[in-house]
């Protein structure tokens, strides 16, 4: 196991998978251990993976603040996570919920950022959330209701949007462009995976979007933000909106992805990730 410790004394772990130039990857879920992104689809054949667990995830230890998971408080793990590898700069990837840590990294640190990659991003660190007519809309992107898993999950939508609580099992196949075999055995891995404590706090407070969404267009480097064609959340209209916010941003949209786009389709997406991070 390969660890460094934390600004608070908390031992994190990471894994590196692939050689060549360092790529940081940050976890969603929110708190999700990383093990779900796996080697992201093969991109640890362009770039040397460093996947970190976030605190009191995977093989990280659980830190003595509970407070310290907000997301913001782990912009400091993330910075010291950066100087143990010894990187001058380092290229940042972030998945889902791991796109605000990414984010607000990039904006305390953007001296140590080289390049910015966000995957099928949450952007509520920009104060954007998804609406009902937003997985509404995915599902007619995907060809409508004809799937039998369909009508079970837009009644968990309706649940859901109504303050109810939805099973996220029943809404686990619209974050999947394709409700396989490989789809369920990834989901299947999730309730293991979660970290519902962790979860709750992540989002809790330490940011003001309305500067995050001022402060990118003041970074200097590039940024990828990656949608998923079929992905109700977010879906690719809130993505391009967010990409336009940033001064060097550029958004590709996977076809028939959902949330997981290296599952949907593994090739396509190294090669738009591999290209950004090369050029």
């Amino acid at each position: 196991m390969t660890t460094f410790t934390g600004p608070d004394g908390t031992r994190l772990a990471y894994r590196i998978l692939g050689d060549g130039e360092p790529l940081l990857a940050l976890a969603g879920g929110a708190m999700r251990d990383s093990a779900y992104l796996g080697d992201l689809g093969g991109l640890s054949a362009h770039r040397a993976l460093h996947v970190l667990d976030l605190r009191g995830t995977g093989r990280s230890e659980r830190p003595a603040d509970p407070a310290s998971y907000r997301v913001d408080r782990q912009v400091a793990d993330v910075e010291a996570f950066r100087a143990h590898l010894g990187l001058e700069r380092a290229d940042v990837l972030g998945h889902s919920a791991g796109c605000s840590l990414a984010t607000l990294y990039a904006l305390r640190h953007p001296d140590r950022t080289g390049r910015l990659a966000l995957i099928t991003p949450s952007l509520r660190v920009f104060g954007s959330t998804a609406t009902e007519e937003h997985y509404r809309a995915a599902v007619a992107a995907r060809g409508g209701t004809g799937e039998e898993w369909c009508p079970t999950a837009l009644a968990a939508v309706r649940t859901a949007f109504a303050g109810g609580a939805a099973d996220p099992d029943d809404l686990a196949p619209l974050f999947h462009g394709d409700w396989n075999a490989a789809a369920r055995a990834h989901e299947a891995t999730r309730a293991g995976q979660s970290h519902p404590e962790a979860a709750a706090a992540y989002h809790g407070g330490g940011y003001d979007p309305a500067a995050v969404r001022a402060a990118v267009a003041e970074l200097p480097f590039p940024a990828l933000l990656l949608a998923g064609e079929y992905d109700p959340d977010p879906c690719p209209a809130a993505v391009r909106a967010t990409a336009a916010l940033f001064r060097r941003a550029r958004t590709a949209v996977q076809p028939a992805a959902g949330h997981y786009p290296w599952l949907d389709d593994p090739a396509a997406f190294t090669r738009a990730v591999a290209e950004f991070l090369a050029s």
